[in-house]
């Protein structure tokens, strides 16, 4: 394997600033504890930033975008072409992403890894690293050079986002069949049966669903000797975009940016990442809880308390997108409000 810059130690959090931190929200006007998780999120971003004051001012979203062989067993309720129609929507502005994207006055990237119809939209970043994976039914679903590139093309654009001051990285991805990837790489990695993760993705009936999951079971079977192991499962069941993301999640771990990670799909590339290097897993926040039955038991896998909860499945971003408000406004009442003292406000007895 060439140089595994993935395998480097994230950046360690700084207790004292977590510390400060803590002390500062036991002194703010409100019973200790009152605002729950915004309290421990604004604590652990300070730890993460090295201030006592943490911001997410900054906000970077990447979607990586890639096709998907195994579309060819049936599994998908929409046609591989929306791959490449929805990138052109990201940059015309008219996708989901697009709008939060405007709303947080966030930076947007899009990068596409590999779709079955070759692409050249201009603001897209087309890395061309083959007409989308191979169908992992039959076979892995990538070269190991394939796997490599994927990852490094998630970590170039956290040293892109790393360059502008960004405060908040959220990985995105659109790649119709993306689902059943997710769910055979986290079945491979829980060792759980597929009946118990695979969901409608895009709009499957029950029907469509038990073919999922059998597609699904075939080729744990085929690629059985990678259970457990999480790159090999990665390659052989995964999707370029969902390597990019564990490229860019174990990044921004390594440069000391904080990750707000989305639905099912990112969910799956985070415990990829925390599996290969489990020192990132403090950067990791999480956004929402989605609709997806797999999504709960990742989420539970790695002992994750998301933001939201409100249905959803769209994906591309766009549930951890609607968090970063509650994240701003985490950092907001930690920095803004007054402690007893400044307000002359009576303390509990100690």
């Amino acid at each position: 394997m060439s140089n595994a810059w993935w395998l480097a130690p994230a950046r360690e959090v700084d207790e004292n600033s977590r510390e400060q931190a803590l002390a500062r929200q036991q002194q703010l006007t409100k019973p200790t504890g009152s605002l729950g998780q915004l309290e421990a999120v604004a604590v652990q971003l300070a730890g993460l930033q090295g201030r006592v004051k943490p911001s997410v001012g900054k906000v970077w979203i990447a979607i990586f975008a890639g096709d998907h062989g195994v579309v060819a067993e049936g599994v998908s309720a929409y046609p591989q072409a929306v791959t490449g129609q929805m990138l052109h929507n990201f940059i015309m502005g008219g996708a989901a992403i697009s709008v939060l994207a405007r709303q947080l006055s966030a930076q947007l990237d899009v990068v596409d890894l590999g779709t079955v119809s070759p692409l050249n939209l201009p603001g897209v970043r087309h890395l061309n690293l083959g007409a989308g994976t191979a169908n992992f039914a039959k076979g892995p679903a990538m070269t190991q050079a394939q796997l490599e590139a994927a990852l490094a093309g998630g970590r170039d654009s956290v040293l892109r986002a790393q360059a502008l001051g960004t405060e908040l990285f959220i990985g995105g991805e659109m790649g119709i069949g993306n689902t059943t990837a997710a769910s055979a790489v986290a079945c491979s990695l829980l060792n759980c049966p597929a009946s118990l993760l695979v969901g409608p993705g895009t709009g499957l009936d029950a029907q469509g669903i038990h073919h999922k999951a059998t597609v699904i079971e075939q080729a744990l079977h085929l690629h059985a000797e990678q259970a457990g192991d999480a790159l090999g499962s990665l390659r052989a069941l995964g999707g370029f975009e969902m390597a990019a993301l564990v490229g860019a999640y174990l990044a921004c771990a390594q440069e000391g940016i904080a990750v707000l990670v989305d639905g099912f799909i990112c969910t799956v590339a985070a415990l990829v990442a925390v599996r290969v290097n489990p020192s990132c897993r403090p950067w990791l926040f999480f956004g929402h809880r989605g609709a997806e039955p797999g999504h709960r038991h990742v989420l539970e896998s790695l002992q994750a308390e998301p933001l939201l909860e409100l249905g959803l499945r769209l994906g591309e971003g766009s549930g951890a997108a609607l968090a970063v408000p509650l994240l701003r406004l985490a950092c907001e009442l930690h920095n803004g409000m007054a402690t007893f003292a400044e307000a002359a406000v009576a303390d509990r007895p100690a």
